[in-house]
C-alpha cells in the first residue's frame, strides 16, 4: 500500500549509492563508508525537499506572535467558553492569514518518510519473510542487497541491530560488542540532538502562541520524553536507521540557524524602514503639526468652453446712507464713481462730519 513511498526512497538510496561506490568502491572499508554516506545523503536530499514548508511554518509562527496579545485578550475574555473562544481565534487567524496547520506540516510530512525509510532499510534483509532468500529490494537488485548486508562501519553492520541476538549476529559477521561500542556514541548523540532542536522549537512556538496546559505536555514530551525514547530504541533499530536519526538532527539544528537568523534579519529591516518613515512623517520641532481633517481641499478648476473668454466682475460698492433718502445725489455719486472723479463718496464726508 505504501509503495509510492517506499520507491521513491529507494531511488534516490540508489542514486547516492551509486554516486559514493564510484568513489569509495562497493567492498571493505570503502563499501561501509559509501553505503553511510548514501544513508546520510538520503536525509539531507528529503529535508532540503521539505525545507520550503519549513520556512513557510516559521513565517506563520511570526504571523502568530504578531496578534499574540489579542489572542491573550480572546482567552481571558471567553475564558468560560471554550467554544467561542476556539471560533474566534479562528476568525483572528483568518483575518491575519495564518493557518495553524503548516506549523505541524513538516513533522507531519517527516512520518512517511521515516516509515518508508525504515521499511526499505529492513528488507535489506538476506532473507524474506518465508525463510527464501532475497534478490531484489525495490530498486535495487540482488547485488545490491548483498553489497549492503556486506556493508560495516567499524565492524558493526548497518542491516543489523543488538537487539537481535549474539548468534544472528555472529551469522551477520558482527557481535553485540563491536555493534555497541558503534551505536552508544550515536545514541548519545541522537538524545542530545533531539533535545536541542526541541528546545529551540518549543521556545520559538512559546513566544509566538503563548503557553496553555495543553502545549506544556506536548512541549515536555517534545523535550524529554522524546529524546529518552530515542536512546532507548536505538538498539531496535538497525544501524543505518539511527544514522538516519542523528542525520537528521544535524540538519534541524543547521536549518533552524540559517532560518530564523533569515527571517529576523528580515523583521529588522522592516522595524528599521518603519522608524525611519515615522520620523519622516513626524514635523520638525517647534512646528504645529497638521493634522489631515484640518486641511480645506483645493477647489476643483471650473471646466471651461473651448474658446470662451474668462468673464471679469467690477466689484461692488455698497450703497451709501444718503443715497439712500435721495435718489439723485445716489445716482450722482455712482456717475461720478463710474467716471473716476475725485469727489469723495457720501458716506465718507458724513463720516469725518461727525
Amino acid at each position: 500500500m505504501l509503495n509510492f513511498i517506499y520507491y521513491p526512497v529507494s531511488f534516490i538510496l540508489w542514486c547516492w549509492h551509486w554516486v559514493f561506490s564510484k568513489v569509495f568502491g562497493d567492498g571493505g572499508w570503502g563499501g561501509g563508508i559509501a553505503w553511510t554516506l548514501s544513508v546520510v545523503f538520503l536525509v539531507f536530499t528529503l529535508r532540503a525537499i521539505l525545507y520550503k514548508p519549513f520556512v513557510i511554518q516559521v513565517r506563520s509562527m511570526r504571523k502568530m506572535q504578531e496578534f499574540q496579545p489579542e489572542m491573550a485578550k480572546l482567552r481571558k475574555k471567553y475564558a468560560n467558553d471554550r467554544q467561542k473562544q476556539a471560533a474566534e481565534m479562528q476568525r483572528l487567524q483568518r483575518e491575519h492569514g495564518v493557518n495553524p496547520v503548516m506549523g505541524c506540516l513538516p513533522a507531519l510530512v517527516q512520518i512517511p518518510v521515516f516509515i518508508g525509510l525504515f521499511h526499505v532499510l529492513r528488507e535489506f534483509g538476506p532473507r524474506n519473510g518465508d525463510g527464501s532468500i532475497r534478490t531484489e529490494n525495490y530498486f535495487f537488485d540482488q547485488a545490491g542487497v548483498h553489497s549492503f548486508n556486506d556493508a560495516s562501519l567499524f565492524g558493526a553492520k548497518l542491516g543489523s541491530w543488538v537487539v537481535q541476538g549474539d548468534e544472528a549476529l555472529r551469522a551477520a559477521g558482527t557481535s553485540i560488542p563491536q555493534m555497541l561500542i558503534v551505536m552508544i556514541p550515536l545514541m548519545i548523540a541522537a538524545g542530545i540532538f533531539t533535545h536541542i532542536t526541541a528546545r529551540h522549537s518549543v521556545a520559538r512556538q512559546t513566544a509566538a502562541q503563548g503557553e496553555n496546559p495543553q502545549t506544556a505536555i506536548m512541549n515536555k514530551l517534545m523535550l524529554y520524553i522524546f529524546p529518552i525514547g530515542v536512546v532507548v530504541g536505538a538498539p531496535f533499530l538497525p544501524l543505518a536507521v539511527l544514522l538516519y536519526w542523528v542525520s537528521n538532527n544535524l540538519w534541524t539544528l543547521g536549518q533552524q540557524y540559517v532560518v530564523y537568523r533569515r527571517i529576523d534579519s528580515e523583521e529588522t529591516v522592516k522595524r528599521e524602514e518603519a522608524a525611519v518613515t515615522r520620523q519622516a512623517r513626524a514635523p520638525k520641532p517647534g512646528q504645529k503639526p497638521v493634522r489631515p481633517e484640518n486641511v480645506e481641499p483645493e477647489p476643483e478648476p471650473k471646466s471651461k468652453t473651448p474658446g470662451a473668454k474668462p468673464i471679469t466682475r467690477k466689484p461692488v460698492r455698497p450703497a451709501s446712507s444718503n443715497g439712500s433718502s435721495n435718489g439723485s445725489g445716489g445716482g450722482t455719486a455712482g456717475a461720478g464713481a463710474r467716471s473716476g472723479g475725485g469727489s469723495r463718496p457720501p458716506a465718507r464726508r458724513s463720516r469725518k462730519r461727525r
